[in-house]
């Protein structure tokens, strides 16, 4: 989101509602009590969100240009990418993309747990063929 970033959002954390704003790149959550508590996304953080918005526009694969921007393994940018999903944080800065990303990993999950549940359910080695 760069630029147009949201100024705040309410969040439901355990039955209370918090404030959350996002000021300069840092996380400031406030509760109903009034105590505050900052989070700070990296500069390396920020730049995955932002890679992610917009890395299918190059010509180059997204493992080359993974380890082109970042100088990381594919596998370690995808455990860094899966982290920044579950913050809230992530979420301010650019819910759009986080958002997006979440579903993809949640219609992963279930595609394997759904062919878990069929190899279960499937005898192995059968064919079904056998009458």
């Amino acid at each position: 989101m760069g630029d147009q970033q949201r100024p705040f959002s309410y969040l439901k954390t355990s039955g209370n509602t918090a404030l959350r704003e996002l000021k300069e790149g840092v996380l400031v959550s406030r509760s109903l009590s009034g105590q505050t508590h900052e989070v700070e996304l990296t500069e390396r953080d920020r730049a995955i969100l932002d890679f992610e918005r917009s890395w299918w526009a190059n010509d180059a694969p997204k493992d080359q240009q993974v380890q082109e921007r970042f100088e990381l393994s594919l596998t370690r940018y995808y455990q860094l990418l899966v982290e920044l999903l579950d913050m809230p944080e992530a979420a301010l800065y650019d819910p759009l993309v986080v958002r997006r990303l979440q579903r993809q990993r949640d219609r992963r999950r279930q595609a394997r747990r759904s062919l878990m549940i069929d190899e279960t359910v499937t005898p192995t080695g059968s064919t079904g063929d056998e009458t």
